[in-house]
């Protein structure tokens, strides 16, 4: 078990877009892991590798309630979202101690290069559904904090830094 090290906002890294994932390899195999386990140590339903400084499109998501069903992602995107919108109080490590509720699509269909390194589409539902937009949100560079206006966002990141 490796628990990897959450950067800190505001590494540059977080603000970048990461690389797309080529193949499965046992080091991308690994990373997932290592990402389960930090998810886990956290505790959190989500983790995308930009976040524990690994540039690629990769993510694991486990909104279960009995945990252990972590689907691991790479390169995943959103191919259709529901109109009906779901509000989440939302949080990332790379930001601890501040959270804000956004909405989000309700549902979503996503298409990734899963484990086996066949393309999946695979349709996400309520808390899964709101972890996999977070996690793709940062896999292209965004926090959850820029989907709220700029007061609400100056002020998330002001108490950010008064906590930090």
């Amino acid at each position: 078990m490796t628990v990897r090290r959450c950067i800190p906002w505001p590494d540059t890294r977080l603000r970048s877009a990461a690389a797309q994932v080529d193949a499965i390899t046992p080091d991308v195999c690994e990373t997932w892991q290592d990402m389960i386990d930090t998810m886990e140590a956290m505790p959190g339903v989500g983790l995308a590798a930009p976040q524990v400084g690994v540039m690629q499109r990769l993510a694991v998501v486990d909104a279960s309630e009995g945990r252990g069903q972590a689907v691991r992602m790479a390169n995943p995107e959103v191919l259709h979202a529901s109109a009906q919108k779901r509000e989440h109080d939302e949080a990332s490590p790379n930001l601890p101690g501040v959270f804000a509720r956004i909405a989000r699509p309700r549902a979503v269909t996503v298409r990734f290069l899963n484990a086996e390194g066949e393309m999946e589409e695979r349709d996400f539902v309520g808390l899964w559904a709101t972890s996999v937009q977070h996690q793709i949100d940062h896999l292209n560079g965004r926090m959850f904090f820029d989907r709220l206006s700029k007061v609400k966002r100056d002020m998330l990141l002001r108490r950010a830094r008064k906590i930090g």
